[in-house]
């Protein structure tokens, strides 16, 4: 499944648009991985732990919105965004959308010309 957070899909011509996909997921801290960071948090440093868990958010919510992007006959997503939101107290959600389409590969631009030399002399 190509992915694209542009709203059209390089070298490809968008066939059809067919629906707005997304997945989502919420995860919630471990309190001995919170403790942990509340300490690292002190002496400063990435909460490696948390960032773990946001990218493993982030990939499940992405394959969700594949699942159904795949579901719906979808050859690609276009306009893909993530969204986060805090939906209870140390409880986060991840939300990845956007939209389904059918797409064909454009075939290879085949120009045997080369482009006229730059000559910064010439204002015609």
């Amino acid at each position: 499944m190509q992915l694209s957070n542009l709203e059209h899909l390089p070298n490809h011509t968008i066939t059809e648009r067919l629906d707005v996909v997304y997945g989502s997921t919420v995860r919630t801290k471990h309190v001995g991985k919170d403790f942990l960071a509340g300490l690292k948090n002190i002496v400063g440093g990435e909460l490696v732990a948390y960032t773990e868990l946001l990218e493993e958010a982030r990939q499940e919510a992405l394959e969700r919105m594949i699942d159904k992007a795949r579901a719906m006959g979808a050859d690609a997503v276009v306009g893909v965004r993530f969204s986060t939101s805090n939906v209870a107290v140390g409880a986060s959600e991840i939300f990845v959308y956007g939209t389904a389409v059918k797409a064909v590969r454009n075939a290879p631009f085949e120009n045997t010309q080369q482009p006229p030399a730059f000559n910064p002399t010439s204002f015609e």
